[in-house]
């Protein structure tokens, strides 16, 4: 008897979207659908990639459409669709352009996968995710954003050039909205157990947790006309590979807050239990004084970008 394998589409080929299917492909983590817009775009680059699973060893079926019905009976959605950022764009400038994409490649999306769960990566992320649950009508468990992996990956990857140790070490989480206001949790930080705070002088930490802040807007500013894709798309692949797998894994993640942190109402970073059936529970860490402070300012600045949606979708 055929195993059914999970199905993953991923709408928007750009390089994110490509590249989050390669990371989905290069793990054997399902079917994988990229659709787009643009007439040959989303079909060269799952071509390009089909062509390329001989060498990888991976028995894939990838399939690049314009057409939503190829989507139908997803098991998880990725929107990466929208305006990347460019240079001297914040995220909230994306609002405006890319809250209409969203609404509508969600509305489409859920119509022929109501049963999927949704995982958006769209900037300001934590807004876009608001859209997908307003727009979808699913239960939030089942609409995540993806923020928290990334920022933490980049906290983890800054900590082990700093001290020259592997990646593999470095243990870090990111909380709060995806944005300058993000909180990368130094205290809990570790190194091969070591706390990070026993290896580095404040100053060097204080810089890494500035250097993780502002870490799309680095590459943005080196690579001009795109914004990141190899980070991002792994970390996605990550979460696939989470529910996918039922792995219950534990991950920073934007989640939909329902009292949890003293917050209700909208997404923001937490740390969260992911499995098959999406957000499986949030986990509340106990905060100093200064970690709540800068967490409910950096809730604050999602909230702000969320009263600029229109009221009705």
């Amino acid at each position: 008897m055929a195993v059914r394998r999970a199905k993953i589409t991923i709408i928007g080929a750009g390089m994110t979207g490509a590249t989050t299917a390669h990371w989905c492909a290069a793990s054997e983590l399902g079917e994988i659908v990229l659709y787009d817009v643009i007439e040959g775009l989303p079909q060269g680059k799952a071509l390009d990639l089909s062509e390329a699973t001989p060498i990888a060893r991976t028995d894939q079926r990838i399939t690049g459409t314009c057409d939503w019905e190829d989507t139908a009976r997803s098991d998880v959605v990725i929107i990466t669709a929208g305006s990347p950022r460019k240079p001297g764009m914040s995220r909230k400038d994306l609002l405006a352009t890319n809250h209409r994409v969203v609404e509508e490649v969600a509305r489409q999306a859920v119509l022929r996968s109501p049963d999927a769960i949704f995982v958006v990566l769209t900037n300001p992320v934590d807004v876009m995710a608001y859209v997908v649950l307003r727009v979808t009508g699913l239960p939030p468990e089942r609409v995540v954003g993806q923020a928290g992996i990334l920022d933490a990956t980049r906290f983890r990857a800054f900590v082990a050039m700093e001290l020259g140790v592997s990646v593999r070490d470095v243990h870090a989480i990111v909380l709060g909205g995806h944005g300058d206001g993000m909180l990368p949790m130094v205290r809990l930080a570790q190194v091969g157990g070591v706390p990070l705070t026993e290896l580095l002088e404040r100053s060097k930490i204080d810089a890494l947790v500035e250097r993780t802040r502002r870490g799309g807007g680095e590459i943005v500013e080196l690579l001009k006309a795109s914004s990141a894709f190899y980070a991002p798309g792994a970390a996605l692949a990550e979460m696939v590979a989470a529910i996918v797998r039922d792995q219950h894994r534990v991950l920073p993640a934007p989640a939909y807050l329902r009292g949890e942190y003293g917050i209700s109402g909208l997404y923001t970073g937490v740390p969260i239990v992911l499995g098959a059936g999406g957000v499986e529970r949030i986990l509340e860490i106990l905060l100093t004084a200064e970690e709540q402070t800068l967490f409910l300012r950096s809730a604050d600045e999602v909230r702000g970008e969320m009263a600029e949606l229109p009221t009705t979708v």
